[in-house]
């Protein structure tokens, strides 16, 4: 893995491509002007700086360490342009202004692919299925066999997650969490009666001998597909996009799918 440090000259492109001081979050950072190329950008400063959220089993801690299955993708993706990766915990609901002011370069934390934010920014290729589920206390889950006779709890979601918008639709009540691990626990602590998240995350902390093995879900409230958010017209894109064919190709997101338990949601790519 490269070291941080550059030749001058390298630097001095850097701190050209950059407006502003600071990349702390909700600052302007950088904008990416037309034309211009996202890939150079990064490829200047030396890092790449990679936006996620404790989402196990995508992007989680081991001590100081990230880990997980984007997360081993995404450091992966970093070495092979040749720069740093750099993980960066972030406010989800920021998601999309900390990509467009430079914080992050990209985000790549189990994200789900929707109209609202292809308008936005630019989406890699979808590479895993997903979807929400309705978590509950064990208790409660032989209660409810549908989202539509829960209609009466008061759910959990993450703010600015996909779950509060399904729940905006339906005009449930909510309480949002900074992230889905605390709407989790918030059901375990009867805060709320129930939690809407990724049934990725739901089927990796629930069930006998989790961390939230009080809990369970049994139906879910629609079907996604996962993918990597990058800056709008991005030419980092088309390498993201390369990068996630080859390692279907080569067996590499099976290898690590499997290694996280979620084989079955890779996409077949063929």
């Amino acid at each position: 893995m490269k070291k941080r440090c550059r030749k001058v000259i390298g630097l001095l492109t850097a701190a050209l491509l950059i407006t502003g001081c600071g990349k702390q979050q909700g600052q302007n950072a950088f904008v990416l002007q037309p034309g211009q190329s996202d890939l150079k950008y990064v490829q200047s400063k030396d890092t790449f700086v990679i936006g996620i959220t404790d989402f196990a089993p995508m992007d989680y801690q081991e001590g100081e360490e990230w880990v997980g299955f984007d997360a081993a993708l995404a450091e992966k993706f970093a070495e092979g342009l040749g720069v740093t990766p750099e993980f960066k915990e972030i406010d989800w609901d920021q998601k999309t202004k900390l990509l467009e002011n430079g914080t992050v370069d990209c985000i790549w934390n189990g994200m789900t692919m929707t109209e609202e934010l292809q308008n936005t920014i630019t989406c890699s290729e979808p590479y895993l299925s997903n979807a929400q589920v309705a978590v509950l206390r064990e208790e409660d889950c032989r209660k409810y066999e549908s989202i539509e006779e829960c209609q009466h709890l008061l759910f959990a979601v993450e703010s600015g997650s996909t779950g509060e918008d399904l729940l905006k639709e339906l005009r449930y009540r909510y309480t949002a969490y900074p992230t889905q691990k605390d709407a989790l626990q918030s059901v375990c602590d009867k805060e709320t009666d129930a939690a809407v998240i990724d049934i990725i995350m739901a089927a990796y902390y629930t069930g006998e001998d989790q961390e939230f093995g009080g809990l369970g879900f049994q139906f879910s409230l629609n079907d996604e597909k996962i993918c990597v958010g990058l800056r709008k017209d991005s030419d980092l894109a088309e390498r993201v996009n390369t990068f996630l064919a080859d390692s279907g190709e080569d067996g590499t997101l099976k290898e690590l799918a499997e290694k996280y338990g979620i084989e079955g949601a890779v996409l077949d790519r063929q």
